[in-house]
């Protein structure tokens, strides 16, 4: 093992995902076998895919804290290859503002709440604790960089850590306002109604309770696993109402999961399939 890769084993028994980066700064390029995603991608890409590659192929879907991969073959021989230490910051639940220059630093130190700040090579990454969308040139000379991105570890950083804020959010939804090519799910879901659930036989927080243990069950799985913890949190949170005289607002519990489901990368249509087979299984039963 040379000192990258003692380095890394270090990050990701703090939970950080890493991934191994060539002398450009970027991640390694991917093996024959998945060139031009011919193995079809990792489960935990954006489009799921059945990739089950034992390389540090397809970037920061091949981060890591699985020490066993880490130590493997071949993660050993990419190692010596790289250069540089990356991580995917969605799959720590932190996102990093990159800032490229000293005018996006003056803004984000007047825009921005302070909080970890690391220093780069031509300005700084400001690290909050929270994943999100990630972005680029959501301002001139920033990025967001969260779920679905990778960022290059340049050590902890000073300051303590702070919550991810609305400002920086709002970076993104911007991006996102602009005319799309086609339909895209609202940003803001309905949420659970008691005036909706008039034949519900449960109190507001019994259910408030059950869905936020869901959505946190589907945000605690940024790197894979988030479609099936969406269908396992509909199909429990569905069968407390299958005893029901009804309505019980279901509609507005799928729309919660289901947007839980794509801020960590799911796509809109998958998540959306896997609430409703999880709702359906659950009523489905009891019918």
């Amino acid at each position: 093992m040379n000192s990258l890769s003692i380095n890394a084993m270090a990050l990701a028994d703090g939970h950080l995902p890493v991934i191994p980066l060539g002398a450009d700064k970027r991640p390694l390029g991917n093996c024959p076998n998945c060139a031009d995603l011919a193995c079809g991608g990792r489960p935990n890409m954006k489009t799921p895919g059945p990739c089950v590659c034992p390389w540090p192929c397809h970037g920061w879907a091949a981060a890591t804290t699985n020490p066993t991969v880490l130590a493997s073959r071949q993660w050993g021989l990419a190692w010596r290859r790289a250069r540089a230490i990356g991580y995917h910051p969605g799959g720590a639940h932190v996102t990093v503002v990159d800032l490229d220059n000293a005018d996006a630093m003056a803004w984000a130190r007047t825009t921005l709440p302070s909080t970890t700040t690391v220093a780069t090579t031509r300005g700084e990454h400001w690290i909050y604790r929270g994943a999100m969308r990630s972005a680029n040139k959501v301002r001139p000379g920033v990025d967001i960089k969260s779920l679905m991105s990778y960022a290059r570890w340049l050590g902890p950083g000073t300051g303590p850590i702070t919550a991810l804020p609305p400002t920086v959010l709002a970076l993104v939804e911007r991006e996102e306002s602009t005319p799309a090519r086609e339909a895209v799910d609202s940003s803001t879901p309905p949420r659970w109604d008691r005036s909706v659930a008039t034949g519900c036989r449960h109190t507001t927080a019994f259910v408030q309770t059950g869905l936020e243990r869901g959505l946190d069950n589907i945000k605690a799985c940024p790197e894979q696993g988030a479609g099936t913890a969406a269908y396992g949190a509909a199909r429990f949170l569905a069968a407390r109402h299958t005893v029901c005289p009804g309505p019980c607002g279901l509609d507005g519990i799928a729309e919660e999961l289901i947007h839980a489901a794509i801020a960590v990368g799911v796509p809109a249509a998958y998540a959306r399939r896997c609430v409703t087979n999880g709702m359906n299984a659950a009523l489905g039963a009891a019918a």
